[in-house]
């Protein structure tokens, strides 16, 4: 065992084999315990136990509740300590979407974010990622490892080797790659056209701004994603939060064709709702509604390609739709989310419900935007050079 190699020359210190424990007598009877949950009743087993340090192996094996509640048991017993709960895994499990919604999407690794665990209730998370190559203990002790996952087929040789937490079986979106789709933001020229998404609902309003180069690039840049708005709270919410020069520069805004219906409750329609609570001038335009045709048009957007900035000695791949980094995290979050319906393997899954909001709004986008247009030679260099000054690459090493 690991831990023998670790602490038998400690001083002062005991291994019960029996009860699975290190008694440090020399630091005050502390004790390291190693224990386990096979199913989500195991917990109990551990009701009226407190733990200064928790240290949770292989964490997206087990479900948030298993999670949460030993979380409740991690409780100072010694003046002086702040209780920690520690986690480490590998992408992929059952725990995968939960552990990567509190944890991989909350903003920049590395650094703690205030991360809201139930409504009205916050803790500090962090999450820091690594890779095969960081861990230089193991590369040295079996330098055959690596090509072992290398072989692996592309989910989990991605999972493994690369960390990749936006890649899972089912996966609509497979091509998804933080590493090629989301962008350090950067300012937006005032004149480029702009544009707004909305996938309305009541248990969940998703609200995307959207800017287009002039080489037909296009950033999602801004975002509400918000439960229990009322049409005339959402017309609120979006006006405060476009400013003038993106007033100036709009060109529509797209929404959910269901707006256009007549509400039996006031026999007005949801979109003369929002016009007259200060979407009069917003463009309304009824979004095209066809499932299978928008998912394809999408996944065009989506599709990585040539990065027409890159050198020819480093190419690199981008797409036409880019995202910026922890200004849009729920459209980062569900877009790769988002599963295949089990009936029909060209159309979106519509569970887990709370995933599809962002990428219905994106779909409503990809649908409305007419074929791209062609440039001059000497207009396209001209534009090439002004967008490899203005794009900042993410990491290389972390992809984040």
């Amino acid at each position: 065992m690991r831990s023998k190699e670790l602490f038998s020359d400690f001083p002062g210190t005991k291994w019960n084999g029996s009860k699975h424990r290190w008694v440090f007598e020399s630091l005050n009877d502390s004790i390291i315990q190693f224990s386990h949950i096979q199913n989500e009743d195991n917990v109990f087993d551990y009701q009226s136990q407190q733990f200064d340090y928790v240290a949770f192996d292989e964490a997206t094996q087990f479900t948030r509740y298993m999670y949460r509640y030993l979380m409740s048991r991690n409780r100072v017993t010694v003046n002086g300590v702040h209780p920690l709960f520690m986690m480490a895994t590998n992408p992929g499990g059952i725990g995968h979407m939960w552990f990567k919604k509190e944890f991989v999407s909350i903003g920049e690794p590395e650094k703690a974010h205030m991360v809201e665990v139930r409504p009205g209730k916050e803790e500090q998370h962090m999450f820091i990622p690594a890779q095969l190559s960081d861990n230089i203990i193991l590369e040295d002790r079996d330098p055959g490892y690596r090509g072992v996952l290398e072989g692996m087929d592309e989910i989990e040789r991605k999972r493994l080797l690369d960390g990749n937490w936006d890649i899972h079986a089912g996966q609509f979106f497979p091509r998804f790659d933080r590493n090629i789709h989301v962008v350090e933001p950067f300012e937006i020229p005032a004149y480029w056209k702009r544009f707004i998404s909305i996938d309305y609902g009541l248990d969940m309003s998703a609200v995307y701004w959207w800017a287009l180069d002039d080489l037909g690039f296009y950033y999602c840049y801004k975002e509400i994603h918000r439960p229990n708005l009322s049409l005339s709270d959402l017309a609120e919410a979006i006006r405060e939060k476009t400013n003038p020069v993106e007033r100036d520069a709009l060109a529509y805004t797209v929404a959910s064709p269901d707006l256009w219906n007549r509400r039996q409750e006031t026999g007005k329609s949801g979109r003369q709702i929002l016009t007259e609570n200060g979407l009069s001038g917003y463009g309304l335009r009824k979004a095209d509604n066809r499932r299978v045709e928008g998912w394809r048009v999408l996944r065009e957007y989506i599709k990585p390609i040539k990065d027409p900035t890159a050198d020819e000695d480093n190419p690199k791949l981008t797409a036409r739709f880019l995202f910026f980094e922890n200004k849009v995290p729920n459209m980062i979050r569900c877009l790769p989310a988002l599963q295949h319906n089990d009936n029909d393997p060209d159309d979106a899954a519509g569970e887990p419900h709370d995933i599809t909001h962002a990428p219905e709004s994106a779909r409503y986008f990809a649908m409305s935007r007419p074929p791209l247009k062609s440039l001059t030679k000497e207009r396209k260099e001209e534009l090439l050079q002004q967008r490899k000054e203005r794009m900042v690459p993410i990491s290389s090493v972390t992809g984040y």
